[in-house]
């Protein structure tokens, strides 16, 4: 099977599954309580006409299932409505929001993922040493920790007490627009909220990594290294790791999924000007189109992660693209 009739497969699989997402979003957004035209006209409410224009005004006085095939009809061209509260388009409105979370969850995840697999060889390499005992003391802690409470301690720690990092937002108001110090100022915010975010992934990743290596180390062609006289750093990164790598890339895609949920508690906590804000601000005002789009691109990047894990899954053993044929 080529690698491009491979891709076009799992983007096939995956149409079927954003339909579903589609549906179920819909269905369980009007379902819960709330009344955005309330929340529109303010909560001392107005005469029962002007609410009757603003429910056919907004689409909400046809019958449920009719709403969903309109907006089934309109998501299919590729118009995810109009926002309730920010009166723009879904897309232009998210599309504000993208390029802030993108930028968290990819630092958090070139994070994670390098000192990730770095703990876990450095753990691996000497099995019931003191440095592997207080690596997977540490990696325990740092899953088992709430997102929100690190963050809050975080943010005692090196704002508050030290006043090394900024505790809020993701740039001064008052500080530079362009240059060295702009990107400079951006960075200094983003690393309390992507260390935050990216630590129970790494903890999960130097997990797997160390339990992947310590299967690896013991088979045959490892002791036919050893015993060519190759150096330890040799051994470990130039046959261990490779040959360690499908579970470890498996953990990462999967936890790709996480960072989408642990992102909305971070960028409250730092009040980082993500999707995780604007959802919350969504719910909070009923904003239906804007929620149900909010899903709807969440969706499509997890989609995304999945196949681009599926594709390096393929790139390093070739035998899953066979194993696929059925």
């Amino acid at each position: 099977m080529s690698l491009p009739y491979y891709i076009l497969r799992r983007l096939a699989e995956a149409l079927p599954l954003l339909l579903g997402v589609i549906v179920i979003n819909f269905l369980i957004i009007h379902a819960a309580p709330g009344d955005p035209v309330l929340v529109i006209v303010g909560e001392y409410g107005t005469t029962p006409e002007y609410m009757d224009m603003m429910r056919a005004k907004l689409g909400l006085d046809k019958p449920l299932y009719l709403q969903l095939l309109i907006y089934l009809k309109t998501t299919l061209l590729g118009d995810l409505g109009h926002s309730f509260v920010w009166e723009e388009p879904v897309l232009k409105v998210i599309s504000e929001f993208v390029p802030a979370t993108l930028l968290l969850m990819g630092t958090s995840l070139v994070i994670s993922t390098f000192f990730g697999i770095t703990l876990g060889v450095w753990s691996a390499k000497k099995p019931g040493s003191f440095r592997d005992i207080a690596i997977r003391t540490m990696c325990l802690a740092g899953y088992s920790i709430p997102v929100f409470w690190m963050g809050t301690m975080a943010i005692l720690l090196f704002s508050v007490y030290l006043g090394w990092l900024p505790a809020q937002g993701m740039k001064t108001i008052a500080g530079p627009l362009s240059g060295f110090s702009y990107y400079w100022d951006i960075a200094r915010h983003l690393i309390m909220p992507a260390s935050v975010l990216g630590v129970s992934l790494l903890a999960l990743t130097a997990r797997m990594t160390r339990a992947s290596m310590l299967e690896v180390m013991g088979q045959n062609f490892i002791v036919a290294a050893w015993s060519k006289g190759l150096s330890t750093g040799r051994v470990l990164y130039r046959h261990g790791l490779p040959n360690a790598l499908l579970p470890i890339v498996t953990i990462i895609g999967m936890q790709a999924g996480y960072l989408f949920g642990g992102a909305i508690l971070t960028e409250t906590v730092f009040g980082w000007p993500g999707l995780g804000r604007l959802m919350m601000r969504a719910i909070g005002t009923r904003d239906y189109p804007l929620v149900m789009g909010m899903f709807i691109v969440i969706t499509c990047m997890v989609l995304a992660a999945n196949l681009i894990t599926d594709l390096v899954y393929a790139l390093l053993d070739p035998r899953v693209r066979y194993s696929t044929r059925k």
